[in-house]
């Protein structure tokens, strides 16, 4: 098993055995490891999550909230001594609050438990842990994340907007309303952590995809309050909606100051080939020429076809900037043709257009060969 993997490796399942064993000497590390390592190469990561947590459940000599205490206390003594390099933490303690999840999660140990989530989240961000129990007890663990907006730890803070998106990839969903976390983002939004602002910026994305005018609402609010500083600001409000430019969306570029209705004139797209084989790159320029002076964002599109016959569009940006009337300005990208682990390219007929705030442009066909 590779070590550069990024989630749950073997060297790091001994490891969380050996530090558990460090602090409760009762608990057989060779037993937890060898259980877990049985099924691990099977498993993808979250199944991964669970088998630790759940291995962890069986070789604890205690259960419950004295469980999590011993878990608590195997924790390095911070972040930092653990080895993590980003504010988001190291996998191999998602297990952890994974556990306080499964085995705490009920309305007599809730305050103990969440406060376990809150210590925990600064080694493994526990907003997927904290998704159970918004489902089981919403009010009252909501009432609990409103204090994390002050908490003097900016991973505690940035927790209370993160676990309470309305679209958290990779966790369930939760019976809140779409504008449930809008006090909480009111608190956070001009937070000192762009760690926390990153967040706040990608609850109000998760908004935006079913209620754009609330978010326009929310944006405005803040921006006539002075809450942030201009660079700060059009960072959020950009990261909140760049799913809505990308769809061309006239609200959304107006509200940023690019008119819906762009004075361009865009030349043909010119290729420098029409061939390109999967692993090559897809070189394209293109003249734009501003009629008046303008604020522009530009995207462009790639159609392709897929593996069940049906079209994939993906939208890239491909620049921003401020033209002056009559000034015209060259286009021109490299784009790498790879297929990802979510995005595999198949051969054949592909389409590229340009989009100038959220209007196309132009369109002309490549064709995609096998690599």
């Amino acid at each position: 098993m590779a070590e550069t993997e990024h989630a749950l490796s073997e060297t790091r399942i001994r490891r969380i055995g050996g530090e558990v064993r460090a602090v409760c000497p009762s608990f057989d590390a060779e037993a937890f490891a060898s259980e877990v390592l049985a099924d691990l190469p099977r498993l993808k990561l979250k199944e991964r999550i669970a088998r630790t947590s759940q291995a962890l459940a069986t070789h604890l000599p205690a259960t419950g909230l004295q469980a999590v205490e011993i878990l608590l206390r195997s924790l390095p003594a911070s972040p930092e001594e653990a080895g993590a390099d980003s504010d988001f933490g190291l996998y191999i303690y998602a297990p952890h609050s994974d556990y306080v999840a499964r085995h705490c999660r009920t309305r007599e140990d809730l305050e103990p438990a969440l406060d376990a989530l809150r210590r925990m989240t600064a080694y493994f961000s526990a907003e997927d842990a904290m998704r159970y129990f918004l489902r089981d007890f919403p009010d009252a663990t909501l009432k609990v994340i409103e204090s994390w907006t002050e908490d003097p730890d900016h991973r505690v803070r940035r927790l209370a907007s993160e676990c309470t998106r309305p679209r958290l990839p990779w966790s369930i969903k939760v019976p809140l309303a779409v504008d449930a976390g809008l006090p909480l983002l009111d608190r956070l939004c001009d937070d000192t952590s762009r760690f926390v602002r990153q967040s706040v910026a990608n609850h109000l994305h998760d908004i935006a995809e079913e209620d754009l005018g609330l978010v326009l609402d929310t944006l405005g609010r803040w921006k006539t309050a002075g809450r942030l500083k201009d660079r700060e600001f059009d960072f959020v409000a950009r990261e909140a909606l760049r799913t809505r430019l990308k769809a061309g969306d006239d609200a959304a570029y107006e509200f940023l100051g690019y008119p819906s209705n762009p004075p361009v004139e865009v030349s043909p797209i010119r290729l420098e080939r029409t061939q390109v084989a999967i692993g090559d790159s897809l070189v394209f320029s293109a003249d734009l020429t501003a009629v008046a002076s303008a604020k522009l964002r530009v995207n462009y599109v790639i159609s392709s076809p897929t593996k069940t016959n049906k079209r994939r569009e993906k939208v890239y940006v491909l620049k921003t900037t401020a033209v002056q009337t009559g000034q015209t300005t060259t286009l021109s990208k490299q784009h790498s043709l790879r297929s990802t682990a979510t995005v595999p390219l198949v051969p054949g007929s592909y389409t590229l257009k340009l989009q100038v705030n959220g209007r196309g442009f132009g369109e002309t066909e490549f064709q995609v060969l096998a690599g």
